[in-house]
């Protein structure tokens, strides 16, 4: 996420008139000279030969400013020399200014007042065995920032996710083995740690006062090889909803060079502040190549997730509902009977869960989260981004042929069940049986409602 390219200029040259040696015309005929008859000058109208030899001048001056050459004054004809223009101007100096979030700075300016503090981030791990059994070693790339000056490191979750080692180079070339701290899937977010001090840390902005146009930078590590590289462009669009493997997000949207190595890497403003975590680009869509689609993960979104994880290790607020989902289809809701074709079918809810306490239960349909329509489970984990471990909704659910409404108060995601917290689909649980209210299997439901 890496090759040298040999070069592909050869320059070449010959010469077919080496000193010493002479030269003859075509046909010319060696020994003695014959004597030249002396002709006798032709009467010319001169006034058009001035003229014409005029047009000439002006002529051969046109392709010598064309050309790019410079003929030598009082070199007389035939004896000319080629010069290159060659600029005087100094070399221009960017000062390092201090990010104060008033004061708009140059594209050389945000890069040098920041470059120390963003990190490439290498890491080794194994992904299962090969056919002899032996483990697969595997090695990924990808950036990160300082936060802290103690050594606290942001990055993307997926970046750090498996790692066995996890190894930060800094701008000077100082290199650290990075611990990790915790970090989130959801939210595509990690901490890491490195025993060092007096580091340089970035200085955070606000990522709610983008405005589509505003110009943003990113700084990273493209490729894993092409270190501390910067590219810009502006923003695309704010808020805007994607899905990343089957998980929402909302993101920053740029046309910012974004490439692989680059997540876990800071976006900047114009200011020099963070404004996003780069996160993710399109390279392609169906049998369509995209261009100029990268996204970065808001930092307004995901700060205070960050301090939680620093001070425990996770998330600890994280909303949670407790209950097994599926997505609702017009499948099984002509097998059930039912009369909604969408939305959180609930297949079982855990003991002592947000969900038991708010009396859902199997069979259930969640149709809205207060105002927000919920069609999918995808749906439903995307809007629980917006609460926190305590705040109340409203529920809109079908159950036996009406419409009601449920209040909920969020509950927190039990510490043993820490980086990833999606409600997990019904759809991809392979587990089989049931257990009191818990079944597994649409055809088991299926069994329950109708036995």
């Amino acid at each position: 996420m890496y090759q040298d390219e040999n070069n592909l200029y050869h320059y070449s040259y010959s010469s077919d008139d080496q000193p010493g040696q002479s030269f003859e015309p075509s046909g010319y005929q060696s020994g003695p000279r014959q004597p030249v008859q002396e002709m006798k000058p032709v009467k010319k109208n001169r006034m058009g030969l001035k003229i014409t030899a005029l047009a000439l001048v002006c002529a051969l001056l046109g392709g010598t400013v064309g050309g790019g050459a410079v003929w030598a004054l009082g070199g007389g004809l035939g004896k000319n020399e080629t010069s290159i223009n060659v600029s005087n101007r100094p070399a221009t100096q960017v000062a390092i200014q201090q990010v104060d979030g008033k004061t708009a700075m140059s594209d050389a300016e945000v890069y040098a007042a920041n470059v120390n503090s963003v990190v490439s981030i290498n890491t080794t791990g194994t992904s299962g065995t090969n056919f002899f059994g032996q483990p697969v070693q595997t090695a990924s790339a990808g950036s990160g920032f300082v936060l802290t000056k103690d050594g606290y490191i942001v990055t993307n979750y997926h970046v750090v996710k498996d790692a066995d080692t996890v190894k930060v180079t800094m701008y000077n070339g100082d290199e650290y083995e990075a611990k990790y701290v915790g970090g989130d899937e959801d939210y595509d977010i990690a901490v890491i740690k490195v025993e060092a001090t007096e580091l340089q840390p970035v200085t955070l902005g606000d990522s709610e006062k983008l405005n589509v146009g505003d110009h943003v930078l990113a700084v990273g590590n493209p490729l894993g090889e092409l270190t501390f590289s910067m590219s810009g462009g502006m923003v695309s669009c704010v808020n805007r909803a994607i899905n990343v493997d089957g998980t929402p997000f909302n993101m920053i949207q740029t046309d910012a060079s974004i490439n692989p190595g680059n997540s876990g890497g800071p976006m900047f403003n114009q200011y020099g502040e963070v404004v996003g975590i780069v996160s993710a680009k399109y390279s392609s869509t169906g049998n369509e190549s995209v261009e100029g689609l990268g996204f970065a993960i808001p930092i307004n979104d995901v700060i205070a997730m960050i301090q939680d994880i620093m001070t425990n290790g996770y998330i600890t607020n994280k909303p949670y509902l407790g209950i097994t989902p599926m997505s609702m289809t017009e499948q099984m809701a002509a097998q059930y009977r039912y009369s909604v074709t969408s939305g959180v079918f609930v297949c079982s809810t855990e003991e002592g869960s947000a969900a038991e306490k708010a009396g859902l239960k199997l069979g259930d349909v969640i149709t809205k989260v207060d105002d927000t329509e919920i069609k999918t489970v995808e749906d439903l984990n995307a809007a629980k981004k917006k609460y926190s471990a305590g705040d109340t909704s409203t529920l809109t659910v079908y159950r036996d042929g009406q419409t009601i409404t449920v209040e909920i108060t969020w509950g927190a995601v039990p510490a043993d069940q820490q980086t990833s917290q999606t409600e997990q689909s019904q759809n991809n649980n392979s587990q089989s049986g049931n257990n009191g209210n818990y079944y597994t299997n649409p055809f088991d439901i299926f069994n329950y409602f109708f036995r």
